[in-house]
């Protein structure tokens, strides 16, 4: 499924979101469902045209891609094939979506050579990390014996809503700024992460537990950003709202594209 979400228009820039998972794209004749919708909805807020990429059809996302302005690349159910990153799977790794993962390669491959920006969320973060050459947590409580919650299946008995902890930003960072403090709250859907940065990723945000949080784009001054956290989950939150209006922002200026003008 491929499809813009309204209200639309040609001063709007146009977001490229890939569906989450193989499996929740098959067979989709509703625009923006599951948990897409979070996602097509913050873009929305932020002044964005959200574009639903499908994960089925390499020809036609090759086609897309030049049309659009800016992607976020979204949480997955999947984990990243650990091969990707030189490890094998010890046996924590969910099962990889391959369709999923060629298809953020292709969008990060174009956003790369055409200076679009990216915003990279959890399993997103993930992959951006993967394909600059970095490696993965494969999960967090085997390998790091943290005892801080990192998803609902952490705690017992298991809540309905994601835990939340402190992030704390390097100071002179993005999301520092975007925060306007050292130190923000975020909720938590994750049992991997980052653990060593790809290359001209700088991390700039930290659990209380060490756990990566959030990695920066430093290669030059293309917008690229990748969170661990869920901010199209946090509606009305100030750093979530900040942070996709800032992004949406970017894709905005890379195209010359007025502001105010929905």
């Amino acid at each position: 499924m491929l499809g813009s979400m309204s209200p639309n228009g040609p001063n709007r820039p146009r977001i490229g979101i890939p569906w989450r998972s193989s499996e929740e794209g098959q067979g989709s004749l509703i625009p923006w469902g599951g948990k897409n919708r979070y996602y097509a909805d913050a873009v929305n807020r932020a002044g964005g045209e959200p574009v639903e990429l499908s994960l089925a059809d390499s020809e036609r996302l090759k086609a897309l891609l030049p049309t659009l302005d800016g992607f976020v690349l979204p949480g997955s159910p999947a984990d990243v094939e650990p091969r990707e990153y030189g490890h094998s799977n010890a046996g924590k790794s969910e099962p990889a979506d391959l369709p999923r993962e060629r298809t953020d390669r292709a969008i990060l491959d174009h956003a790369f050579a055409e200076k679009k920006p990216v915003l990279a969320i959890c399993y997103g973060c993930q992959l951006l990390n993967v394909y600059l050459g970095g490696t993965l947590i494969q999960d967090l409580r085997d390998e790091t014996g943290t005892g801080l919650p990192h998803r609902r299946k952490d705690l017992t008995p298991e809540p309905k809503e994601d835990p939340v902890h402190p992030a704390r930003f390097e100071p002179g960072s993005r999301l520092a700024a975007l925060a306007g403090a050292s130190e923000a709250v975020v909720n938590s859907s994750h049992h991997q992460a980052i653990q060593q940065p790809g290359r001209q990723l700088k991390i700039t945000g930290h659990a209380p537990d060490g756990i990566v949080e959030s990695v920066e784009w430093t290669g030059d001054a293309n917008w690229v950003t990748g969170v661990q956290w869920h901010p199209e989950r946090m509606e009305g939150d100030p750093l979530a709202e900040r942070l996709f209006s800032e992004f949406v922002g970017a894709a905005r200026a890379v195209h010359k594209i007025p502001a105010g003008k929905p």
